[in-house]
Order: structure tokens, then C-alpha cells, then sequence
């Protein structure tokens, strides 16, 4: 018997136990026997190279088309298998198909990571542009352009996390930054007044974890520099943020307050969601909770970008995002956002 008949005779055999099967285990034996490395499809195949070439050339084009056949065969009577299962539960009553099926998990944003787009719309409603800046920075735009001076504690190693490396100047030191501040100077390098641009982002501390303290947390800067603007502008667009972003009925308060880059200063404070103004835990028993600094733009951070003072004028503002939403929804422990707590994640 030549090669040929004995592929014919494969064929016959291979597809009439196939027709055969009722089972998916059996079905599994028929491809490793028909199909498999050892079977004898794979051995004619191997075994071409002993054939005269005439016979080679017929014997190779009609293995590769059983092996087709019986491959495509194979996958059919998966799929007949697989409906004869599934009709054989719903005539036993097996499967209720009236029943609604499992909930596929479904992903969702981060709650910081909501607050961040909602603030980003309410700022941008009012004309500002949304930026991002790098989260390993320069000491001058980190500290010095924002004139902050070389002695403050700040620059301290027990409150920054400074980058080791090969220093070969004061300024040129690098560090993870300790606000979203850098981006007002890197900014205005660029581009001149008028502007108005928020700056969300990650930052870093050097300090003990607790309650309403974490090393690594999101901050979101804001900056508007244009002729004539004064405190009134800055008081009107923080109080316009609070009222759409909390509500009309929570209470705010200004205190005078002192930040080198700003002239005057102030902090912006909202009532405690937690006690309603009675104190507790989370506002350290005063009633109010600082959610941001602010104040009108120091003269000299303005002369560091060529900007004159004596025309322009502008205020800036950055607040803390954690306490945002902690604010809102009652939450006494900032520690809960990043603890992995899909109980506590799924409520947003």
C-alpha cells in the first residue's frame, strides 16, 4: 500500500470514530491520537523526506489537507458537543434561562481621582487651564523662585525627600515635590499674563502617617495673573468653588495667614462635615477644617519670571484633594483611600 491509500485509509478511519463521539474526554484522546505529535499524520509528515521526489510532492500536499480536514472536523464537533450539553440542561431543567446572569465586575475610577476631574470642571468653567507638572523637580522651582528662603524649614531632610546624586551646585539639588507650586514658575517662563491655571497632581512629605497626614498625597494649585486683580478675585472664586462644590449651606472662613510666596496670605476653612462645628477627631476639636492656603502673588515671585509687579497683579490658592472628599462624605481617616478596601472604595 503506498502512501496515498494509507492517507485514505487515515481519513476514513480518523472521521468515522470522530462521527463516533459523545464525550468531550474521548474527543480529547481522538485529537492526540489523529493530531497530536505522535500520531501517524505527524509520522507521514516527518517521514517525507525518505519518498522520491515525485511522490514527496503529493504525499506533503495531501497530509497538510487531511490535517486541515480533521482539524476543522475537530472544532466542529466542539461546538455540536458543546449545544448538546446546553440543550440537554434546559430540557432536564438544569438551567434557568428566566434567571439573570452573574454581575461582571466593572472598574471604576478612584474617588481622589473623581474629586480631581470634578474640581478640574469647576475651575475650567471659570476660565482656568488645567495643567500637569513633573513630580521629581528642582529645588529652584520647588523652593527658591517661589521665595522661599534657603533657611526655612521646609528645606529641611526631616520634612523633604531630597534625591541622592552627584550635587554640583546648590540649586541644581533635586527633590520629590512638596507642592504643585513649581508648575506657577515653569509656567509663567512661558507664557505671560493674562493667564489662569490649576495644577492637579501627586506630592510628598517627609512626616508620620495618621488620621489626616500621609507622605504621599494629591494637591491642586491654582494661579490667575492679570492687570487689576485683587482680593476681592481671590475671595469670589474660592467662595464660587465652595458653594458648587459643597453645597450652599456649608459655612467658610477666611483667616489672615503667612506663605512666602504670597502677600498677604490666607486660609480657607470649611465646617466639619463629621461634628457640624462641635469638634472632634478629625478637626482637632475646633469645628472647622483648613481644606487651602491662598493670597495674592508675592512681587518678587513675579520679578523671578520677568513678570512687573507694578502692572500686573494675581492670587493663588492650593489645597490639600484628600480632605476634599473627606469633607463632603464625613470620612475621619485619610489612611482609608489608599488601604485597599474594596468595601470602602465601592461606595463612590
Amino acid at each position: 500500500m503506498d502512501a496515498l491509500e494509507q492517507l485514505v485509509e487515515l481519513r476514513v478511519r480518523a472521521l468515522g470514530e470522530l462521527a463516533n463521539i459523545d464525550d468531550v474526554r474521548k474527543l480529547e484522546f481522538w485529537r492526540i491520537c489523529y493530531l497530536g505529535k505522535k500520531s501517524q499524520l505527524s509520522v507521514a509528515l516527518r517521514s517525507l523526506g525518505e519518498l522520491p521526489l515525485d511522490d514527496r510532492k503529493n504525499v506533503g500536499a495531501g497530509t497538510n489537507r487531511l490535517r486541515v480536514e480533521l482539524e476543522s472536523s475537530l472544532e466542529q464537533k466542539k461546538q455540536a458537543l458543546h449545544e448538546a450539553k446546553l440543550l440537554s440542561f434546559i430540557q432536564n431543567d438544569d438551567l434557568d434561562v428566566s434567571l439573570p446572569g452573574y454581575p461582571f465586575p466593572v472598574g471604576r475610577l478612584h474617588p481622589v481621582t473623581q474629586i480631581i476631574y470634578e474640581i478640574n470642571d469647576i475651575f475650567t468653567s471659570m476660565g482656568f487651564q488645567v495643567l500637569e507638572g513633573p513630580e521629581v523637580e528642582w529645588d529652584y522651582y520647588n523652593f527658591e523662585a517661589l521665595n522661599i528662603p534657603k533657611e526655612h524649614p521646609a528645606r529641611d531632610s526631616m520634612a523633604t525627600l531630597w534625591i541622592d546624586r552627584e550635587k554640583d551646585s546648590v540649586q541644581r539639588q533635586m527633590l520629590l515635590r512638596t507642592h504643585t507650586s513649581p508648575m506657577q514658575i515653569r509656567f509663567m517662563e512661558r507664557v505671560k499674563p493674562p493667564l489662569r491655571i490649576v495644577v492637579p497632581g501627586k506630592v510628598y512629605r517627609y512626616e508620620a502617617t495618621d488620621a489626616t497626614h500621609i507622605s504621599m498625597f494629591h494637591q491642586i494649585e491654582g494661579l490667575a495673573v492679570d492687570r487689576g486683580i485683587n482680593m476681592a478675585d481671590l475671595k469670589g472664586t474660592l467662595y464660587e468653588f465652595a458653594r458648587r462644590f459643597f453645597g450652599e449651606n456649608r459655612k467658610v472662613r477666611f483667616r489672615c495667614d503667612y506663605f512666602p510666596f504670597v502677600e498677604p496670605g490666607v486660609e480657607m476653612a470649611i465646617d466639619c462635615a463629621v461634628c457640624k462645628g462641635k469638634g472632634c477627631r478629625l478637626c482637632g476639636s475646633s469645628g472647622w477644617i483648613e481644606i487651602l492656603g491662598a493670597g495674592m502673588v508675592h512681587p518678587e515671585v513675579l520679578k523671578r519670571v520677568d513678570i512687573d509687579p507694578e502692572i500686573y497683579t494675581g492670587f493663588a490658592f492650593g489645597m490639600g484633594i484628600e480632605r476634599i472628599p473627606m469633607l463632603r462624605y464625613g470620612i475621619s481617616d485619610i489612611r482609608l483611600f489608599y488601604g485597599s478596601d474594596l468595601r470602602f472604595l465601592r461606595q463612590f
